[in-house]
């Protein structure tokens, strides 16, 4: 089956940058847009965690949303998400996103209420229903409790508008069932350090917070590996990544570590919403340097050919 929709490239959850007092600092954020577009990535999700979406109510969601995609003009894609505890609020995201002519959705298993894979399932496509729009699935266990696991896959495949998914569980195992058993699902990566696995069995995307800041090194890898299916050169940018996926992955403050990212590239990104908090001195000097490093050796690489 022919997906109504390609996802292919990187695609960047973009950060929602705040002035001191919590307010949207959409200055900023088109900024952020901007060179995002102007780096050559492929799409733009808005909505989702690395965007603070937990800090931030339906209408305040909706309303960054069509900023965003009145940022893009059409020139790339723009994704929304609609995770929410409550499927009334993912359904009010869904249709808010068709509404504003976004290019699909990003739907997630909702938080905290661990349903079945059958009531998953269920809740997935009364939000695709509402919106009728191209739907990336969102697999991420470890912050929502439940796999969308072969059950769920099975019954939601069947709608022509679930074309790809997430994958964000960090088991290479999944990437394995994925590529095997549902091909007709694109495969994204959605575990940075997993990045080189994921395009090895077939990935056509990757939704990488880091692009936030880093978007040219992250189209490197891509392009090696999806592209030019050069892994021995895709391995050694991988290698010089690593180190990032380390303190975004391992270190427990990953979108404070994207934001400040945005923030060293120029743009202030600004405060964290509550409950985070930004980083401290010592943080903010190793994520300094882990990129000063990055971006050199991936420039060596690159200038090699």
């Amino acid at each position: 089956m022919t997906p109504i929709f390609k996802f292919e490239g990187i695609y960047t959850p973009v950060v929602t940058p705040f002035f001191e007092d919590g307010s949207v600092n959409h200055a900023a954020l088109s900024d952020v847009i901007e060179n995002l577009i102007d780096k050559g990535v492929h799409g733009l999700i808005t909505g989702g965690s690395t965007g603070e979406n937990y800090a931030q109510g339906v209408e305040e969601r909706l309303e960054i949303a069509k900023f965003t995609h009145a940022q893009a003009r059409g020139r790339i894609p723009v994704v929304v998400g609609t995770g929410a505890m409550m499927t009334p609020d993912s359904i009010v995201l869904a249709t808010g996103a068709r509404d504003i002519g976004a290019d699909a959705i990003l739907v997630a298993t909702p938080p905290y209420s661990v349903p079945t894979e059958r009531e998953n399932a269920l809740n997935a496509l009364a939000i695709d229903r509402a919106a009728n729009l191209p739907v990336m699935l969102y697999n991420y266990p470890g912050r929502m409790g439940v796999h969308m696991g072969e059950e769920f896959l099975d019954r939601v495949g069947r709608s022509r508008n679930i074309c790809a998914i997430k994958e964000s569980s960090g088991d290479i195992n999944r990437v394995h069932l994925l590529a095997r058993d549902y091909p007709h699902i694109q495969m994204s990566c959605g575990m940075d350090d997993q990045a080189l696995e994921f395009f090895a069995w077939g990935a056509r995307s990757w939704v990488c917070g880091g692009s936030n800041f880093l978007p040219e090194e992250h189209l490197a890898l891509y392009n090696a590996c999806a592209v030019e299916g050069n892994f021995d050169k895709g391995r050694r940018i991988m290698s010089a990544m690593l180190p990032l996926m380390a303190v975004l992955e391992q270190g427990g403050k990953f979108i404070q570590c994207i934001k400040y990212g945005v923030t060293l590239s120029g743009i202030d990104a600004g405060p964290m919403r509550p409950p985070l908090k930004g980083l401290n001195k010592d943080d903010k000097r190793a994520l300094a340097q882990v990129i000063l490093v990055l971006k050199r050796t991936i420039s060596d690489i690159q200038a090699e050919g």
